[in-house]
C-alpha cells in the first residue's frame, strides 16, 4: 500500500517541519507521483486534509498551502491538479453565509405574520386528502418551521409543512396527505411563535351546475390516438356533416413539412468526418444518392470527384508513399465545388476537419419512417370554427392543442370537444345555448410536422421539425432527432431574447426558442388567429403532463422578476373560473386538479420564457388558460401519486381526453356568462370613510370579481390610475396603509368591461366612489 504509513510519520521517518504561514493559504488537490514524493509534503509541515485516491495511475490528495509551498512541490514533480478553495472565496463565502444569518435572524427578531392561504379537503378517484398552504413573514428563513394540527375521527393528528421556493423566492409552505376523516378546522403553529386556524373547506365544492342534466347527452367520440392525417380527415368530415355550424379556418403559415434532407457522416463522428446532405428533400431525391470516398491505390493521386447519376465518388489524394493525404476539410470543399448542384458538405460539428478522411460509403437517406401517404410538403394548420353566427358579433373562445408533439392525448381533448357541441346541438338545450351564443375556434394540432415526427419517428419529440443548426453546428444525421423549435418557447412576450429565463437559444435544446421571437409559421399562426378574430375574450392552451391548471404571467427574468401580474380583480377572476371549470373535469371520474398545481406559472411549476398564453394575454388581452392534462393517479396500495405519462395506455389516455372536453366545455360556460353580464360590479372600503386616531389598513371589496382603479391625491381616478395588486404570491389584494390624512377616489371594473355607476373614466364625469380618511 503505497501510502498507507503516511497518515503519521513513524520512527524512521522525519518529524514534519514546523510551518510558520504568512502567505494566503490555498485549498488544493495535488497529483502525487510516488511515495518519496509525498514524504516531501509531510517534511514541510503540510498535513493531508483528505484521503489519497488513486485516479488513472497517480494519486491525488487534497492539501492546504500557501504559493511558495507549491512551487517548492512543484520541484519534487508535484502538480496542482486543481485549486478548491482560495481565501477570497473562503471569505466570500463565510460573508454570504453571514449575511444570510444576518437577514434571517432580523427577520425572525420582527413580529411573525402567519396566513393560512388554503385550507382544503378533496376526494379523488380512490381516497380523500388534506391539504394545506401557509405563509409566514418569516419564512424564507430555513430555520422557520411550520405544523399543522387537526383531529381526525377524535385523534389529534400533525403534519410538518414543507417549506416551497422557486429561483430563490419563498413562496409558501405546504402538505398534501390522505385522511379518512375530513377534519373541520386546522392549525398552523410556527416555531417562531405564531399561530393561525382555519376552517377546512371543500376544494372544488358547492359550484352549480348550469342547467338540468340531459340524460341523452351523448358523448366519447374518440377510439385511439389520432395522426394528423386522421385528425385532418375527421375536421373535413365533420365540416361536410355539419355545415351550418362550423367552418374550417385555413391557417396562412404553412408549416415546413414533414421532410428532411438526405444525409450522411462520413466518417468517425470525428475531425476525419465529412457531413454529407443533398439539395433536395430526401422524397424529392435526395434519398438513396450514394456517396463513397476510395482510395485510389496509388502513390501521388490527386483529390478528384465524380458523379455518375444518382452516385458521388471521392478518389482521395495520396502522398509518394502511396499514404491518403486528403483531409476531411479538403473533401468537404471538393464536394462543395464539384457536386454543389446535388450535395452540400461540411466538417462533423464545427471540428477543423484536419484530420485524414476515411475510406467510407453510404447511401443518404432523411431517416423519415411515416407511411407513404403523409404527405412530406409543408401543411396547411386548421382551425375548426363553430357556432350558429360566425360574423364576429359573438364572444370568443379558443381553444389550442399539440404545441408540443409528443403530448398525444391533447389533440384527443379538441376533437371530443368539437363533437360533443356538433353532434348535440340539435337535442340538447344547454349545447344549443353555448354554439347560439359563442363563437369558438379549435385547433386540434398546432404542430403537425413535429406530431409526425412523434407518431413515426421518435416518440419523445417536443419541438417542430426546422433545423436551425447551421454547418458549424450539429446538422449531421445523428442530431435530427434534437432538431426543432419549441413552439411555447418561440412567442414574443417574455422571450429568453428579452432576458427572460425558462428557455434556452441552443439550436438542440428540448425548449430551444428559435433564431428570434416568432420565428417559426406554427407560432405566427397563433398571432394571426388573434389578430384576425378580435372577438376572442377566452383561450386555453392544452398540453399534457402533470395536472396542472395555470395562468399568466408565465415567465420571469434571472432575479426573479415575472411579467407584471394580474390585478387582484383579475387574478380573483381567474381563481373563480378556474374553479367551475376544475369542477366540469372533476365530474367525469373524480380527477382532481390540485390546489398546489393551480395557479400563476411561476407559483406552481417554473418560468417558461416566450410562451404563448403569455403572447395571449399581456398583447391580446386574452384571459388564457394552460391545461396540463394526466394528472397523476394515487396508488393506495402504496401510498404514492402514480404519473401517467405524456403517451399513457389508450384506456388512460382516452378518460384524460373526456374529462378534459369536460374542461374545455366549462370554458366555454365561463365565456357565456362573461357575454351575458351587463351588471356592473359594486364596491366599498373597510375601513369607510371618517376619523381614526391612527394609521389604518384600506382594504376594498367588490360584489364580483373586478379591478380597483384608485387615487390618494385627491385627483379623478381613470385607466391610467394604480390598480389595486396582490400583497404576495398566493395572497389576496393588498390592503392601502393610510397614515395621514387622505381622501381615496375609486371605481372598480369587472372582466366584462362594466364600469361601476356606469362610470366613464374616459370623460369628464364625477360619479367615481371617494371617501375622506381623517387621521388625528
Amino acid at each position: 500500500m503505497l501510502f498507507g504509513s503516511l497518515g503519521s510519520p513513524t520512527s524512521a521517518e522525519p518529524e514534519p517541519a514546523e510551518r510558520i504561514v504568512e502567505e494566503e493559504l490555498l485549498h488544493v488537490q495535488l497529483e502525487v507521483p510516488n511515495a518519496d514524493a509525498a514524504m516531501k509534503i509531510m517534511e514541510m509541515g503540510i498535513e493531508f486534509d483528505h484521503g489519497i485516491h488513486e485516479h488513472d495511475g497517480v494519486y491525488e490528495v487534497e492539501v492546504t498551502a500557501t504559493p511558495s509551498e507549491l512551487r517548492q512541490l512543484e520541484t519534487y514533480g508535484i502538480e496542482v491538479h486543481e485549486v478548491l478553495m482560495t481565501e477570497k472565496q473562503w471569505n466570500e463565502r463565510i460573508a454570504e453565509m453571514n449575511a444570510v444569518l444576518e437577514r434571517n435572524e432580523s427577520a425572525i427578531l420582527s413580529e411573525e405574520r402567519l396566513q393560512i392561504l388554503r385550507a382544503n379537503h378533496y376526494t379523488n378517484q380512490s381516497a380523500s386528502f388534506l391539504y394545506v398552504e401557509a405563509k409566514s413573514s418569516v419564512g424564507a428563513s430555513s430555520s422557520t418551521a411550520l405544523t399543522a394540527t387537526w383531529t381526525e375521527n377524535g385523534v389529534e393528528k400533525s403534519a410538518t409543512l414543507a417549506r416551497r421556493s422557486d429561483y430563490g423566492e419563498y413562496l409558501y409552505h405546504w402538505f398534501e396527505l390522505p385522511v379518512e376523516e375530513i377534519p373541520t378546522s386546522v392549525t398552523i403553529t410556527s416555531n417562531q411563535g405564531a399561530t393561525a386556524t382555519s376552517p377546512v373547506e371543500e376544494w372544488l365544492g358547492g359550484v352549480p351546475k348550469p342547467g338540468k342534466p340531459n340524460p341523452h347527452y351523448v358523448s366519447d367520440f374518440i377510439d385511439s390516438y389520432m395522426t394528423p392525417t386522421q385528425i385532418n380527415e375527421r375536421i373535413d368530415q365533420l365540416a361536410a356533416e355539419f355545415p351550418d355550424l362550423m367552418e374550417v379556418i385555413q391557417m396562412p403559415y404553412k408549416t415546413n413539412g414533414y421532410r428532411r434532407h438526405a444525409q450522411a457522416t462520413m466518417g468517425g463522428f470525428t475531425n476525419t468526418a465529412v457531413v454529407v446532405s443533398s439539395i433536395v428533400w430526401g422524397h424529392e431525391g435526395g434519398n438513396g444518392m450514394e456517396v463513397e470516398f476510395v482510395n485510389p491505390g496509388g502513390a501521388n493521386s490527386p483529390l478528384t470527384v465524380s458523379v455518375d447519376e444518382n452516385k458521388i465518388t471521392v478518389s482521395l489524394a495520396t502522398n509518394v508513399a502511396g499514404a491518403l493525404t486528403s483531409t476531411a476539410r479538403d473533401v468537404v470543399n471538393a464536394l462543395n465545388n464539384q457536386a454543389g448542384d446535388l450535395v452540400s458538405a461540411n466538417t462533423y460539428r464545427g471540428n477543423t476537419g484536419g484530420g485524414i478522411a476515411q475510406v467510407w460509403s453510404s447511401t443518404l437517406t432523411d431517416g423519415l419512417n411515416g407511411p407513404e401517404y403523409v404527405s412530406r410538403e409543408p401543411a396547411t394548420v386548421k382551425a375548426i370554427r363553430i357556432g350558429k353566427k360566425k360574423d364576429g358579433s359573438k364572444p370568443g373562445v379558443l381553444g389550442y392543442a399539440q404545441e408540443h408533439a409528443r403530448e398525444w392525448v391533447t389533440p384527443l381533448v379538441v376533437m371530443e370537444t368539437a363533437e360533443r357541441l356538433l353532434r348535440n346541438y340539435a337535442h340538447d338545450a344547454e349545447t344549443k345555448k353555448l354554439v347560439n351564443s359563442l363563437d369558438i375556434f379549435l385547433i386540434p394540432m398546432v404542430n403537425p410536422d413535429g406530431a409526425n415526427y412523434s407518431f413515426y419517428d421518435y416518440n419523445m419529440q417536443r419541438r417542430n421539425m426546422t433545423n436551425h443548426c447551421g454547418p458549424d453546428g450539429a446538422n449531421d444525421f445523428g442530431a435530427r432527432s434534437a432538431w426543432g423549435v419549441d413552439l411555447n418557447r418561440n412567442h414574443s412576450v417574455g422571450s429568453i431574447h428579452d432576458g427572460f429565463i425558462g428557455a434556452s437559444l441552443s439550436c438542440t435544446s428540448d425548449t430551444y426558442a428559435g433564431p428570434e421571437p416568432t420565428s417559426e409559421p406554427e407560432s405566427r399562426n397563433i398571432v394571426w388567429l388573434a389578430d384576425q378574430y378580435e372577438n376572442i375574450n377566452f383561450g386555453m392552451n392544452i398540453h399534457s403532463h402533470g395536472g396542472y391548471f395555470m395562468w399568466s404571467p408565465g415567465a420571469y427574468d434571472a432575479n426573479r422578476e415575472t411579467l407584471p401580474r394580474p390585478s387582484a380583480g383579475e387574478e380573483a377572476f381567474y381563481w373563480g373560473a378556474s374553479e367551475h371549470i376544475l369542477n366540469r373535469i372533476q365530474e367525469h371520474r373524480g380527477t382532481v386538479i390540485q390546489p398546489t398545481r393551480t395557479g400563476p406559472i411561476p407559483d406552481v411549476l417554473y418560468s417558461a420564457a416566450g410562451n404563448s398564453a403569455d403572447y395571449l394575454w399581456y398583447e391580446k388581452g386574452i384571459y388564457t388558460w394552460n391545461f396540463e392534462v394526466g394528472a397523476p393517479l394515487w396508488n393506495p396500495a402504496t401510498n404514492r401519486w402514480v404519473s401517467v405519462g405524456f403517451q399513457p395506455p389508450f384506456e388512460e389516455g382516452h378518460e384524460e381526453a373526456l374529462e378534459f372536453a369536460n374542461g374545455l366545455i366549462g370554458l366555454f360556460e365561463v365565456a357565456y356568462q362573461h357575454g351575458k353580464d351587463k351588471q356592473p360590479p359594486r364596491s366599498t372600503i373597510n375601513p369607510g370613510k371618517g376619523t381614526y386616531k391612527g394609521p389604518v389598513e384600506v382594504s376594498f371589496e367588490t360584489s364580483e370579481p373586478a379591478t380597483i382603479y384608485y387615487t390618494i391625491d385627491g385627483s379623478r381616478p381613470t385607466f391610467e390610475s394604480p390598480k389595486l395588486g396582490l400583497s404576495g404570491t398566493r395572497e389576496p389584494a393588498e390592503k392601502l396603509l393610510i397614515n395621514e390624512t387622505t381622501t381615496i377616489n375609486w371605481f372598480s371594473v369587472d372582466p366584462a368591461g362594466n364600469v361601476e355607476k356606469n362610470y366613464n373614466p374616459s370623460g369628464n364625469g364625477n360619479n367615481f366612489n371617494s371617501a375622506k380618511i381623517t387621521i388625528k
